[in-house]
């Protein structure tokens, strides 16, 4: 269900109420030093909520000047860089309130907003750098007879795939409730805000709201009265875990949800994206048909599955006014194949396409593998049995085909198992050579990835999709197009074949990109008469929420730029020569 991500702020005439505001510079040093082992900083918001330096090995001289460093940026602004990595687990540099700190009492029963400026380090390990405590309330829940023997009471932490998570024990709650953002780029400055109205609370990176939290009563943040806070490190079961790595400039902590011209910085996000919410960059003619292809859902389905879910919706509603012919998912279906919350969120949404008898065909990606195969347990033959598009499987299972009838032509849909592509490999020619008369689009998870030289990108094609490229395309005129997702971004280009006709090769991968992708799939619009086909890039998500509030940066219905809206020349009959008149 969409969640509102409209905030119940009132309009405020003095100041902020900052309850806690660190600088880490050393020009904000209250006393002592790094060097000395006792740095403490001052708190900015001149109610004493100082902060002191803590180390879990006392005396070792060493471990300050190693763990610590003061670093100035080229913009001149100062930080602090803390290198917790070199230490054992649990065990390094970091800061907690001092003991007579007010803000060890608050409750934040009108509401809160928390900010901090902190940048991962550029070689993130997810061994060494998985749940780093940013900033903890010290304490477990089941202290205060919560639900979560070792649960925190609140944390603003950094997960294993790189994603800011809010975990928080509200006072009018049992248990937790947590917001997480998209995976972000590590070796970059973020600003974190995480706004609680007394009714929800929203995090923000940069601008840019990733995730809405239930929408009920969420009020204040537990409490054990006069525990301390922690800086630079979480807690698991009352005792230190995970301490950051990385470097931080600054945290606020203001007791009132705070609009967003009141935060700490201007955080407008840097667009790097171009899109438009008017009608679509390229018009789809009455006589065009339509082929979808869904980029890889993994972080769709484990963070925001009602995107997953909005694009299924509208390939079923849309089937029939858009003559999609057919819908194609190009793998990593779920992101933790561990999961069955996840098997069962995205089965439960495809299963919208199998009760309107909408076209569709699959094939698995790396985070769709596991020891007792899943992903046929809810992805294999047997779902698509008694589907008449649905042709055959390999030996393995895994690798798929099937036919669709679509203006003047029948389709053949190969789906290339990437894990089991060479032993695939002997059904997947059996089938092309059986088949040489009917137009063939290949998917599989890996074939083409992308290199960025500012805004240029080219493509290169990756081991597994030499071999497709050498084994499956090049020998087999039909083949006109791959699809693949799996690598960061998107790119397309056309090469020959050995026939010395044209082969189109796309790489459609939203998954890295703002909430996950947003929502945002390609249409591929083959047009016969115009002889082109016209690739633009939609999300049903975006149309759905502009219903209910206006539409802002990254809310673009439609992806502009050469890599997410382009048209290709194609002309039909001269490159299916090949076609007989049945």
């Amino acid at each position: 269900m969409q969640m509102s991500r409209v905030m119940h702020i009132p309009k405020r005439q003095e100041p902020p109420q900052v309850l806690a505001h660190w600088i880490f510079d050393p020009i904000h040093t209250k006393s002592g030093s790094i060097q000395e082992g006792n740095l403490v900083l001052t708190d900015e918001s001149g109610l004493c909520n100082h902060i002191e330096l803590v180390t879990t090995q006392e005396g070792n001289q060493q471990l300050y000047n190693s763990h610590l460093e003061w670093m100035k940026d080229t913009s001149g602004g100062a930080s602090l860089s803390l290198y917790n990595d070199r230490c054992e687990k649990g065990t390094g540099c970091y800061f907690r309130t001092v003991k007579d700190a007010p803000l060890n009492h608050e409750r934040f029963e009108q509401g809160y907003t928390i900010e901090a400026v902190v940048k991962m380090p550029e070689l993130f390990d997810e061994n060494r750098h998985s749940w780093m405590g940013v900033l903890t309330r010290q304490g477990r829940a089941a202290d205060l007879g919560k639900s979560g023997e070792n649960e925190l009471l609140a944390t603003l932490s950094i997960s294993n795939c790189k994603e800011y998570q809010w975990v928080c024990h509200p006072t009018n709650q049992t248990s937790s409730v947590t917001n997480w953002s998209r995976y972000m780029k590590p070796g970059q400055w973020h600003h974190v805000v995480i706004v609680n109205d007394t009714i929800q609370t929203l995090l923000y990176v940069d601008g840019i709201c990733d995730f809405n939290s239930p929408s009920r009563d969420i009020m204040g943040v537990s409490v054990i009265a006069g525990n301390a806070w922690n800086i630079g490190a979480s807690e698991w079961g009352g005792q230190l875990d995970q301490l950051f790595s990385g470097s931080i400039r600054e945290i606020r902590i203001t007791g009132e949800p705070l609009e967003r011209s009141d935060w700490l910085h201007d955080s407008k996000p840097r667009q790097v994206l171009q899109g438009t919410n008017e009608e679509p960059p390229l018009s789809f003619q009455s006589s065009a048909y339509h082929f979808v292809l869904v980029p890889d859902a993994q972080k769709l389905v484990y963070l925001n599955p009602e995107m997953f879910d909005a694009q299924m919706k509208w390939i079923v509603d849309n089937h029939s006014r858009m003559n999609i012919a057919m819908t194609a998912f190009v793998g990593d279906i779920v992101d933790h194949s561990d999961a069955p919350d996840e098997w069962d969120r995205s089965s439960r949404a495809i299963s919208l396409l199998d009760q309107s008898h909408t076209p569709y065909m699959m094939t698995a990606g790396n985070h769709d593998y596991d020891a007792v195969d899943t992903y046929l347990q809810h992805f294999g033959p047997d779902r698509f049995r008694g589907k008449e598009h649905y042709k055959g499987h390999s030996p393995s299972r895994y690798s798929s085909y099937g036919f669709i009838k679509a203006g003047s032509y029948n389709y053949l849909w190969l789906m290339a198992d990437m894990q089991y592509l060479l032993q695939d490999m002997a059904w997947c020619k059996a089938v092309l050579e059986e088949h040489r008369q009917m137009p063939t689009i290949i998917v599989s998870h890996d074939i083409l990835y992308a290199t960025k030289d500012g805004e240029r990108r080219t493509s290169h094609e990756s081991e597994n999709g030499r071999i497709i490229w050498e084994q499956l395309v090049a020998p087999y005129n039909q083949v006109f197009m791959t699809v693949n997702g799996h690598y960061d971004g998107t790119v397309h280009h056309t090469r020959k074949n050995n026939s010395d006709h044209e082969v189109i090769q796309l790489l459609v991968n939203y998954q890295d990109s703002y909430r996950g992708g947003n929502g945002w799939m390609r249409l591929a619009g083959f047009n016969e008469e115009a002889n082109q086909i016209s690739f633009l890039t939609y999300s049903p998500w975006v149309e759905q929420l502009g219903k209910n509030e206006p539409l802002s940066y990254p809310d673009y219905r439609y992806l502009t730029g050469e890599y997410h809206t382009f048209v290709i020349p194609f002309f039909f009959k001269k490159r299916f020569d090949f076609v007989t008149e049945s």
